[in-house]
């Protein structure tokens, strides 16, 4: 494993009680950083094993992300990667209840968190921030409206903000993953899994791994001249 020095940094990572979000706070806390865990599920036996910070919250409700922000204090990295895929059918047949809630959880709380802790990276002159997107925010994956444009409008998020703050020292970008093999995996049907792994040229799903490695360089002093960028994790599907 190739060092990523991020010592002296502290770091949230939302939804990193399991799959690519442990995964990432694990690389994170390798690399030096203290780390601090949002999730609405426990994350202390993740954050035990890692040396972290466990805070458990709903991140679409606005009171509790502020609250969470006030006591993490001077937060230097935000990872926005907690996620749901709110199922598969066809757009027509998704109920407007879980369209909501998939918008919600994907789109609305990273925008929560980024508005908690920008305005704090802003003042002392450094921050950066990850989201992780979607494959499927470029394609967009049939059976999976409400997760596909919840996704793109993270990647819209990201250059929006990423402009905002240019020259500020907060630089914004994120990934887009073609799917890993993780708990999220048990939200969808087995077809929409084989149809993933289908449009993949290498033939096998992401490691968690292997997000996380970018991640931490992402979150890095050396990612120095890259904001509002997209940078593809998919295994050759999404090549633009």
């Amino acid at each position: 494993m190739n060092r990523i020095d991020l010592e002296g940094r502290r770091a949230v990572v939302t939804g990193g009680a399991q799959g690519l979000g442990r995964a990432i706070a694990e690389r994170l806390a390798a690399s030096g950083a203290r780390v601090e865990i949002w999730d609405v599920q426990d994350a202390t036996p993740t954050a035990d094993v890692l040396g972290a910070t466990a805070r458990r919250l709903d991140l679409t409700d606005e009171a509790a992300v502020t609250a969470a922000a006030g006591a993490a204090g001077a937060v230097d990295i935000l990872v926005n990667n907690a996620g749901i895929t709110g199922g598969n059918a066809p757009t027509w047949e998704i109920a407007p209840d879980i369209w909501r809630r998939v918008m919600e959880v994907n789109l609305t709380a990273p925008y929560l968190t980024c508005r908690a802790l920008v305005p704090g990276m802003v003042s002392r002159g450094y921050g950066r921030i990850v989201n992780i997107a979607s494959v499927a925010a470029k394609e967009g994956n049939p059976n999976a409206a409400h997760y596909s444009a919840s996704k793109a409008g993270v990647i819209a998020l990201t250059k929006s903000l990423g402009k905002e703050l240019a020259e500020t020292g907060v630089l914004v970008n994120c990934v887009t993953p073609a799917a890993a093999r993780t708990p999220i995996f048990d939200q969808m049907s087995p077809q929409h899994i084989d149809y993933m792994l289908a449009k993949i040229p290498m033939k096998r799903f992401l490691e968690p791994a292997e997000a996380a490695a970018m991640v931490a360089w992402l979150a890095s002093e050396d990612c120095a001249f890259s904001t509002g960028a997209v940078f593809d994790l998919s295994g050759g599907r999404a090549t633009y």
